[in-house]
């Protein structure tokens, strides 16, 4: 993988992480099966009148990306790639339902041209009058690992000096309901909702947008080297271990060297096997963490858990929150993170510190 560096970083989620320094306002909501985001000020970094045409996702794409920039100290990107895996729903709900309450007649644009998955890097690309590649992938839980792929690739062709790469999705009401008649979403009968260990089926869903900005170039601000990411579609349980091996080894890296790793907990009894085979074996003296229960589980949850790995390295702390064990390291050098959604969409993610995080 080519070589970049996380330099800035913006987050929006269902936990105050727009105006703190690291998840120290954070608190687990265990009375809701639905996790919304909570909202910054978004006037200061929209004017409101393209408020009131804004759907949630993008607004807090807009916001997330602008405090990424804000950090890494940049006023434009040469490229803007976003992974989404529901895209603007309520806008496409919106449309929808206008369709049905208008008879399919009169029907005004606006919702239409906001509900397509790109709508989020588009508005940024304008706000910033940004010409350069711009690109979102729908990927289901690898849609944002897959924006890190292609950023790698831009850099490695000599494309780009830097990037900015985002995972947003939004809930809303109806598609909402729609999941907890499939059982995606734990019942209301299951109060108070617990991520980790899991007890039964489904999660407890949520919203947010995430974004990095990647350079080439170490600077002041850098919180990591982005190391290495894969995805995998599909792995059999047996298997994990193995690829978990290989892809440290692809890395110059091995369990011996990991200070701590990110797992993907969604609170899914099913989905917690793959992490459990790992934790309770080759990652048995490694430091784990999870995050599900602050952002909720949604398809771009991954790059809350990135945020949280970035964060973990700069500042060199990690919350009790977030810990699923109790083993502690003196320093957190390098950081791994393993996702999966439903037993496919696999990814490895690997993080370290580099000079300027020093």
């Amino acid at each position: 993988m080519s070589k970049c560096y996380i330099n800035g970083t913006g987050c929006i989620s269902a936990q105050r992480t727009f105006d703190t320094v690291f998840l120290e306002a954070a608190e687990v909501n265990n009375q809701e099966n639905v996790l919304t985001i909570k909202d910054p000020v978004y006037k200061n970094y929209i004017s409101p009148g393209a408020i009131r045409r804004m759907g949630k996702g993008v607004k807090a794409g807009i916001v997330a990306s602008s405090q990424a920039m804000q950090e890494a100290g940049l006023e434009n990107v040469d490229a803007i790639i976003t992974g989404t895996g529901m895209g603007c729903m309520e806008d496409s709900e919106k449309f929808l339902k206008a369709i049905i309450d208008n008879n399919e007649s009169f029907l005004t644009p606006t919702s239409f041209i906001q509900s397509t998955h790109n709508t989020v890097g588009a508005q940024i690309a304008l706000g910033l009058k940004c010409t350069g590649y711009n690109f979102t992938y729908v990927q289901n839980a690898v849609s944002f690992e897959s924006s890190l792929l292609d950023a790698s690739l831009q850099f490695a062709s000599d494309e780009i000096e830097n990037v900015l790469v985002g995972g947003i999705d939004e809930t809303v009401e109806y598609t909402m309901s729609l999941f907890k008649l499939a059982g995606y979403i734990k019942t209301e009968s299951e109060k108070p909702y617990q991520i980790f260990p899991a007890k039964s089926k489904g999660v407890v869903y949520g919203e947010g947008a995430t974004f990095f900005l990647l350079e080439n170039k170490i600077t002041s601000s850098t919180y990591a080297e982005l190391a290495g990411v894969e995805i995998i579609n599909k792995l059999p349980i047996e298997e994990a271990e193995q690829k978990l091996n290989q892809f440290l080894a692809e890395n110059n890296c091995r369990i011996s060297d990991l200070d701590a790793v990110v797992l993907g907990y969604n609170g899914d009894i099913d989905d917690e096997i793959y992490f459990k085979n790992l934790a309770e074996n080759c990652l048995k003296n490694i430091t784990q963490l999870y995050y599900k229960h602050l952002s909720g589980a949604y398809h771009t949850a991954s790059a809350f858990g990135l945020w949280i790995g970035a964060k973990i390295i700069h500042t060199q702390e990690i919350p009790a929150i977030v810990r699923a064990n109790a083993i502690a390291k003196d320093q957190y050098n390098t950081i791994l993170l393993y996702n999966h959604h439903k037993g496919r969409d696999h990814s490895f993610t690997l993080l370290k510190r580099c000079q300027s995080t020093t």
